[in-house]
């Protein structure tokens, strides 16, 4: 143990000397260092301290590896403090079953917390590894500022909300590349044991080429923080983050990309165009802002196949998340894990008492990754493009058209603010009676 020690800080060592030559020479970044904290632990910044932020920081301080939380980011000093809180406890029980406690390894103090729209500036610099947790509109300018300062990166899902953050996230993640940086994105049925070995299954052959798809999120819905007294606009719709668009791209995107990215990833691809339908048929209170309740898009591959794909937030009507894959020798139900050919015989089922906790899973292997120096995990093409598959479907169902891959990410269409400042306003306001501008198909166009 002593010879591994000796080791690891002889690498971070001279990976921190190779850094510093480094700077201001991209074309170099190839050679990237991985790890070079001093005291020889991994520090980790959070931007973002929300549920799923003090969630996956959790997850990454109870991986085996030396890894210290050093700075908090986040917009609202409250919600930063509910977080701080909630890893200072010695209950971890309501985060993923995690058992145990984390904080002997939070290092936080309060000249490392940040709050505001510029907070994460502050807090990148002082870290080996970045969480990016934030509402996904930021995602794309967090994460390029992140692969800029040559971090390590765990990033949620979805990485944008519109196509101009799709591509600022593929132009970072070739960069992020050319340094050998780790990124890991929260599509974690990746790292789910089940969905691999059916993956490998079905790389073996057992159910043939895919020729159809079927993908679900339908359930009740979420969440709604009510307006309070005196907050400005801004501050309305970054705390009720999940109805507006700029801040979360719709549950189609926020959620059901889930099931979407399953689908690409059997596939092997993208599906290169798309139509659908959608609407506030329930879910219609000024409450909701600007989404729909409702979902049902057909994506088109290259090939010809075709995923069917159905998000709805309606309480009271059939709950199923889950996805379905046809080949021409059998069919693949994820849910269950099982393949079963078109007979009905049983071609493979996964044991599920050997399930994991893929959250967990993906900062285990994240962190031994870097903390071996090894270049592993290069997930956020993958992200972005499963992203921009559920944009799409968005786009199809709010126009009522036909939505085409090469244009739409081509396009440069972007619904984010001009400006972040909760004195400034967000994209979308409210009219005289509180309610929200809605699309309607058939009258709202894209890409005219």
């Amino acid at each position: 143990m002593n010879e591994l020690n000796q080791s690891r800080r002889d690498f971070v060592k001279k990976s921190a000397t190779a850094a510093g030559t480094l700077i201001g020479l991209p074309a170099l970044a190839d050679t990237s260092f991985y790890h070079s904290s001093a005291d020889d632990s991994i520090k980790v910044a959070l931007i973002g301290c929300g549920g799923r932020g003090t969630g996956a920081a959790m997850q990454a301080l109870l991986t085996r590896q030396n890894v210290t939380l050093v700075a908090m980011a986040d917009a609202f000093r409250d919600r930063l403090d509910e977080c701080y809180q909630a890893l200072m406890s010695d209950d971890l029980s309501d985060w993923s079953g995690a058992a145990g406690n984390v904080k002997a390894k939070v290092k936080v103090t309060e000249a490392t917390k940040f709050t505001g729209f510029d907070a994460y500036l502050k807090a990148i610099p002082l870290a080996d590894v970045v969480i990016l947790t934030t509402p996904p509109g930021f995602r794309p300018i967090h994460f390029e500022e992140a692969v800029k300062q040559g971090k390590h990166i765990f990033m949620e899902k979805p990485v944008a909300t519109d196509p101009a953050g799709i591509k600022k996230v593929l132009d970072a993640a070739v960069v992020a590349r050319q340094k050998k940086l780790n990124v890991v994105v929260g599509l974690q049925r990746h790292y789910q044991t089940s969905y691999r070995e059916l993956y490998r299954k079905y790389k073996e052959g057992l159910v043939g080429e895919i020729v159809s798809a079927q993908a679900w999120w339908n359930n009740d819905g979420v969440w709604v923080n009510p307006r309070k007294y005196n907050q400005t606009e801004m501050e309305y719709q970054m705390r009720n983050w999940y109805y507006f668009n700029w801040l979360c791209g719709d549950h189609i995107v926020e959620q059901h990309i889930h099931n979407i990215d399953v689908v690409n990833w059997f596939k092997g691809g993208y599906p290169v165009r798309a139509q659908g339908m959608g609407g506030r048929q329930v879910r219609t209170g000024k409450e909701y802002g600007e989404i729909f309740d409702h979902h049902f898009v057909e994506f088109t591959y290259a090939d010809g196949t075709v995923l069917n794909s159905q998000c709805r937030h309606i309480k009271g009507t059939l709950s199923r998340v889950d996805e379905q894959i046809q080949g021409t020798k059998g069919t693949i139900y994820c849910g269950n894990a099982n393949m079963i050919d078109r007979k009905g015989k049983v071609l493979f089922q996964f044991d599920k008492t050997k399930e994991n906790n893929p959250y967990q899973t993906e900062h285990d292997e994240l962190f031994d990754a870097i903390a071996k120096g090894e270049y592993k995990f290069d997930d956020a093409e993958n992200g972005a493009k499963s992203t921009l598959t559920a944009i799409i479907g968005r786009m199809a169902t709010y126009s009522g058209q036909l939505m085409e891959w090469d244009k739409v990410l081509n396009s440069g269409f972007s619904i984010m603010p001009e400006k972040f400042d909760f004195n400034s306003p967000p994209p979308v306001l409210p009219d005289a009676d509180g309610k929200y501008p809605i699309a309607v198909p058939g009258v709202t166009s894209y890409l005219a």
